[in-house]
């Protein structure tokens, strides 16, 4: 057996046990936490195949950036989870009969793919994958690659204002007024006229 082939199931495993704690997890944040180590582990399994492009962009686009915000957006709306546990019974049969024919589909669908599938062609010696999906990325395809990174960066911002909208434990600041600041709404200068210690003050003051 290969290094590849046991690390294929090494990753396997992990892939199973994070997907299954998804699922079950008590806590929101833990379940967000796992799902970013399904993900991640997915990426790598994605990298044993030699499919580079799918890898990054999972850990890229889902982890650093899905999976995080909605990581933020669950710790700051600050859940509670005693009410979405009563209705899990009655939804159970349900969910477990929809989760299924997913698997039943997924499965009909890889196998009949995978039976069909011709040969890959085997690429030469001195091509350079990574390289050559690089070059690409921000080359010929730079303007969506931008495109991407606003589109999340909204979506942050988004989720930001969101959660923050109805919060009234935290200072908010109005750009406006900051700019529109002037150094005497800021400083305020106090004249004091000096004050100068009697004898009679000093010593009672050594004597205590």
């Amino acid at each position: 057996m290969s290094f590849d082939t046991v690390l294929f199931y090494l990753l396997a495993i992990v892939l199973v046990v994070a997907a299954f704690r998804v699922i079950t997890a008590t806590s929101p944040v833990t379940g967000v936490l796992h799902l970013i180590l399904t993900f991640f582990t997915a990426s790598m399994m994605w990298m044993l195949i030699q499919a580079e492009f799918l890898s990054l962009v999972l850990v890229i686009v889902y982890v650093g950036a899905v999976m995080v915000l909605f990581l933020f957006v669950v710790m700051m709306l600050d859940m509670r989870t005693e009410g979405l546990k009563q209705g899990l019974k009655v939804y159970l049969p349900l969910g477990l009969t929809i989760g299924g024919v997913m698997v039943l589909e997924m499965a009909f669908v890889v196998l009949r793919s995978w039976g069909d599938a011709p040969a890959l062609p085997v690429p030469a010696d001195d091509f350079d994958n990574t390289l050559a999906l690089g070059t690409a990325m921000y080359t010929q395809y730079a303007y969506a690659v931008e495109i991407g990174g606003v589109v999340l960066l909204v979506g942050m911002i988004c989720a930001i204002a969101l959660t923050m909208r109805k919060r009234s434990d935290y200072k908010r600041t109005d750009p406006g007024k900051q700019v529109r600041v002037r150094a005497a709404d800021r400083v305020r200068l106090v004249s004091m006229p000096a004050q100068v210690e009697t004898p009679d003050a000093q010593s009672e003051g050594a004597q205590k």
